[in-house]
């Protein structure tokens, strides 16, 4: 019975909603109520239980006060027959209907809410930010972002909770206490009411200074993380430099700007629990010596005192537990204030409202008078990355794109992936404006290797798969032959046993090395087969012989397909149908290899200055 109860709650609201988010607001309540608003039914019943078992314990204490004046008035023989159906119904309540009350709201609350509404919180969060531009990524920490989502989710749970609950109980409660006390003798309601004065003075003072530094805190710890998290993901280069006290010194920078807050933090508590130690001790007091004198001038019974003394002890234990509650909340009110302004930023690529996917029938791509520059803020596009560039790329032809280094050729093809959103211009794919199509359709159609390869830490299987999920272990491995991957992968092993294909490849690829993690990165873009395909620098970390060996490969990936490709060393594009010289953002020459020497121009002027087939660095670069 427990357990369908149990399973019913953890099943009631799905906790990875299938729709695509969208979103979230950036003002802080409605930021909380996107994603509170699932939850709504069942923090009202949980609202709902909380409140009757307020009013219920602050009743128990009125009928404490009434049995110490039974005791003091009643005749032993008569009092079971006078009081005992009362006693027998309060035995009812304190045995059977309060504990059950007590689990329903337990139940609501850690089987409906804490692991759902964080997670659906998280899930939603993830995916928005997973969505986001390259260019949000470039700008931060990829750990400081995580951290942000893990943190905001369920910080916006604990605000949410609290307020509806915590802070409902805490109020039905006091009313209770205060109503309790007024009708024994309203005079013994002042010392409760003089207590909340100074209580809320306390908080008001308190409270939003400790909101104040959780935010700076949030941040810190999100920075700290993140420079953490830095490190340990290029630790191959903080080795390779020796610059692990470098390191130190950039986390330890981090860590004090944390630890500061911590203290700051720290000190505000003491000295609010000191002040709140003070009113409870001046409210047990205060409460005590008037209920005395009211006794002692017959105003009260001695059940009074007792009512008034319990409720008392009472409060002053629920006093800290209040305040540490509030100071709670409002550490959680800025996480999520700090959390929001990293979750909730507009995309700045998005799909066209109606955007329909698209078809590539031929494999045309044509670049029409493009501008771009990261960030948008250059003056009347002085500096632009791209300026005002045009390219046709015909069906099925290979175009080699040769410049130096920062000629703008990665930019290029970053913006044929629709990575960024163009200043001025058009590209388009077999006449389809590629600002128009779905972003997703888009990348479906365009296979691409790139110089640094990232892997992800999961098997090699599944990295190899990425290129199409819905293809079989025999296609993928297929693959892998082809692009001479398979002989090393069979004889790769993971430190929890798993071999082969199924051996885990460590983050961003890290336990292979250059090479193989090029060649799976050539064997996933094979098995994708999309019928446009880019190459940035894609044997770069292939040995001579090696890339012989896939040269072969390499060529029937091209075939029948639009190739864009990219390479410093010119021997790898010099068979290219036609080559395409870059400048500073331009087109500068266009022609075959032998046409372009001929020319003497800028592309003769590399190809002379080139060392062992790498283009050579301009010297008055």
């Amino acid at each position: 019975m427990i357990a369908r109860i149990f399973g019913w709650l953890e099943q009631r609201i799905d906790a990875f909603p299938a729709n695509q988010p969208t979103k979230p607001p950036a003002t802080f309540w409605a930021f909380v109520y996107h994603y509170t608003r699932p939850f709504l039914p069942m923090l009202a019943a949980s609202a709902a239980l909380s409140a009757t078992i307020a009013l219920i314990e602050v009743s128990l204490f009125g009928f404490l006060g009434r049995l110490v004046d039974w005791l003091a008035q009643a005749d032993q023989a008569t009092f079971w027959s006078t009081h005992g159906w009362f006693l027998a119904g309060m035995s009812l309540l304190v045995l059977l209907i309060l504990p059950t009350l007590k689990f329903l709201y337990e139940a609501i609350v850690h089987q409906g809410l804490v692991g759902n509404f964080t997670m659906a919180t998280r899930w939603q969060a993830h995916r928005y930010v997973l969505r986001q531009s390259m260019e949000f990524f470039n700008d931060d920490f990829a750990g400081r972002v995580s951290t942000k989502v893990m943190q905001t989710a369920m910080s916006v749970r604990e605000v949410v909770t609290k307020v509806t609950e915590v802070m409902l109980y805490v109020c039905i409660y006091f009313t209770g206490a205060v109503v309790l006390f007024a009708s024994t003798d309203l005079r013994l309601s002042g010392p409760l009411l003089i207590w909340l004065v100074g209580y809320l003075l306390a908080m008001r003072y308190f409270i939003p200074r400790l909101g104040k530094i959780s935010h700076i805190q949030s941040d810190a710890r999100s920075v700290m993380t993140g420079r953490v998290v830095d490190s340990y993901t290029n630790i191959a280069t903080v080795k390779m430099f020796a610059h692990a006290e470098r390191e130190d010194r950039y986390a330890y920078e981090s860590m004090r700007a944390f630890l500061d807050t911590v203290h700051t933090q720290m000190r505000l508590v003491t000295l609010l629990t000191v002040v709140l130690n003070w009113l409870n001790g001046a409210l047990l007091f205060m409460v005590a010596a008037t209920a005395l004198w009211l006794w002692s001038i017959d105003a009260v019974t001695t059940g009074a005192i007792a009512l008034s003394v319990g409720l008392v002890l009472r409060l002053q234990g629920m006093s800290h537990w209040i305040m540490w509650e509030m100071a709670g909340l409002f550490e959680n009110v800025g996480i999520v204030q700090d959390g929001l302004e990293t979750i909730a930023r507009d995309r700045t690529v998005v799909d066209v409202p109606g955007a329909k996917a698209l078809t590539v029938d031929k494999g045309e791509i044509v670049f029409d008078h493009i501008s771009f520059n990261y960030g948008r803020d250059a003056e009347a596009n002085r500096g632009s990355v791209i300026e005002d560039l045009s390219l046709r790329v015909a069906p099925g032809e290979k175009v080699g794109l040769v410049g130096r280094s920062g000629a703008g050729k990665s930019t290029l093809v970053g913006l044929l992936m629709r990575f960024y959103d163009l200043d001025s211009g058009r590209i388009l794919i077999d006449g389809q404006d590629i600002s128009q199509v779905q972003q997703d359709s888009l990348r479906a159609q365009i296979g691409m290797v790139t110089q640094d390869t990232s892997l992800l830490h999961r098997s090699v299987l599944d990295n190899i798969l990425y290129g199409r999920p819905d293809a079989g272990e025999v296609e993928a491995i297929a693959a892998a032959k082809k692009a001479e991957a398979h002989e090393f992968i069979a004889n790769l092993h993971d430190a929890h046993g798993r071999s082969g294909y199924e051996a885990h490849v460590g983050e961003r690829g890290v336990k292979l090395s250059g090479g193989q993690r090029q060649r799976v990165a050539i064997a996933r873009v094979l098995l994708k087969d999309a019928p446009i395909l880019v190459l940035d620098e894609a044997t770069s970390a292939l040995d001579s012989e090696v890339e012989a060996a896939i040269q072969e490969q390499l060529v029937n990936l091209m075939e029948g397909k639009t190739v864009i490709a990219i390479a410093h060393r010119l021997s790898t594009i010099a068979a290219m149908d036609r080559l395409v010289i870059m400048d500073k953002g331009r087109i500068v020459e266009e022609g075959s290899h032998a046409e372009l020497l001929r020319r003497g121009g800028l592309y003769a002027e590399l190809w002379a200055r080139q060392s062992g087939g790498f283009l050579a660095q301009d010297a008055a670069e």
